[in-house]
């Protein structure tokens, strides 16, 4: 991504910790480091004096941990999704809580999806593995705009996606929970409980980009499978936790689904004995669809911190009520 100014050191440096169970975030101090010299970063187990941590940074903390820091000023995902924190019910809800905001996030989750659809559209799993065989055979190639792709999740990201398959020639469909707002021109727009089951029927592939709430949590299961075209193929880069992965093995065992592409699983790092590994119609990434440069996760961060001590409502703070 092109470079950017990094944000105006906070004076006095400020002392935060960089918190999650899964991911070493280690690789973000020298980021922090040089957009604020002097900057106090504290990394588990040592946090030192919890009283004198005035923000976090966090991807999937371990739960607790929030509500054990009292001087808390800020609690910053580092992604664009917050429910890895807020599945914490010790979370202080007093504190603000902001998500990252990435210009450049959309434009690497369309090229993600656009390889996942590209990639089991044209055989190209299986292609691969002919070659590794020294296997010269051909498969049938379907028109893309005979290959009909729904995405269940219209916002930023979404509908980048579908603008960058309408730009290939598939049949693009969107919908949304709620009824309001629009779609990009091209894409047959599906909104409300009552327009889902028209949606999945007219999908061949179906992307999840939906957030993760009360609502969505479990959403694609085997009623909704079974509302999709036989052999459909699913792309999961919403969260894990929108999966029912008993639900998604039968259908695919059943034929009802024929692949799945999978970034995002409920329990990260897929562990080794995982079904989903070893599975023949089940494609694996690590939760790699796309990423965020750690200078703008700093940068976001200090700006927000920056905005809480001049008592401005920082940007990208989240409703808790509703859950983004």
């Amino acid at each position: 991504m092109p470079d950017t100014p990094p944000p105006a050191a906070l004076q006095p440096p400020p002392v935060i910790a960089l918190l999650s169970r899964t991911v070493d975030l280690s690789f973000l101090v020298p980021a922090f480091q040089a957009a604020c010299p002097g900057i106090d970063l504290r990394l588990p187990p040592d946090l030192g004096p919890l009283h004198t941590i005035e923000a976090a940074a966090c991807w999937q903390p371990p739960p607790g941990v929030l509500a054990t820091l009292p001087g808390l000023r800020l609690v910053q995902s580092m992604a664009a999704g917050i429910d890895h924190l807020t599945g914490d019910p010790t979370l202080p809800q007093q504190v603000p809580l902001c998500r990252i905001v990435d210009p450049e996030m959309a434009s690497g989750m369309a090229a993600y999806v656009v390889w996942a659809v590209v990639h089991h559209q044209r055989h190209m799993g299986l292609l691969l593995r002919q070659a590794d065989q020294q296997l010269w055979k051909t498969q049938p190639v379907q028109p893309t705009r005979q290959h009909r792709v729904g995405i269940a999740g219209l916002g930023t990201l979404g509908q980048a996606c579908a603008r960058a398959l309408l730009a290939l020639g598939y049949s693009v469909r969107g919908w949304r929970r709620s009824a309001s707002g629009d779609a990009p021109d091209g894409v047959a727009l599906f909104q409300g409980d009552g327009q889902r089951a028209d949606f999945l029927a007219g999908c061949d592939t179906l992307v999840n980009l939906l957030p993760l709430t009360d609502a969505t949590r479990g959403v694609l299961n085997a009623a909704l499978f079974a509302q999709l075209p036989p052999g459909a193929h699913l792309v999961n880069v919403g969260r894990g936790e929108h999966l029912v992965e008993a639900d998604l093995l039968a259908a695919l065992a059943n034929g009802q689904l024929g692949a799945a592409t999978l970034d995002t699983f409920a329990q990260e790092p897929l562990p080794a004995d995982h079904p989903f590994w070893q599975h023949p119609q089940i494609t694996v990434t690590p939760h790699i669809a796309t990423r965020t440069h750690p200078s703008v996760l700093v940068r976001q961060t200090l700006d927000n911190l920056a905005a809480v001590r001049a008592g401005r409502r920082p940007a990208a703070v989240v409703d808790l009520a509703r859950g983004y």
